[in-house]
């Protein structure tokens, strides 16, 4: 199994609108991914607490049953479309996968 899990903080307001606005379409934008492909065992995504000590903004925490299954994920056309919005509205990501 893959653990994929990615963070991201997101800017004050782009073009497309406030941190809010964009926050709420990229919940939408990665909810639909959550069936992409054969192999997703686990595909969370959640908000950040209001409190103070959080330093991101959104998080993705899925789980893969294999590197081929991730990557399946990573290059499936529907998947596009989040990273496109995210590089717009994103101030800063960090991911981490690992194996378990």
């Amino acid at each position: 199994m893959i653990k994929h899990i990615v963070f991201w903080s997101f800017k004050d307001h782009t073009a497309t609108g406030s941190k809010a606005d964009n926050l709420s379409q990229a919940v939408a934008l990665l909810d639909r991914c959550a069936n992409l492909v054969a192999g997703i065992e686990q595909f969370e995504v959640a908000l950040g607490s209001d409190n103070p000590a959080c330093t991101c903004d959104l998080v993705l925490n899925s789980a893969f049953i294999s590197q081929d299954a991730l990557d399946a994920y990573q290059q499936h056309p529907d998947h596009g479309p989040v990273k496109v919005f995210m590089k717009q509205a994103v101030a800063s990501r960090h991911c981490m996968d690992y194996t378990f």
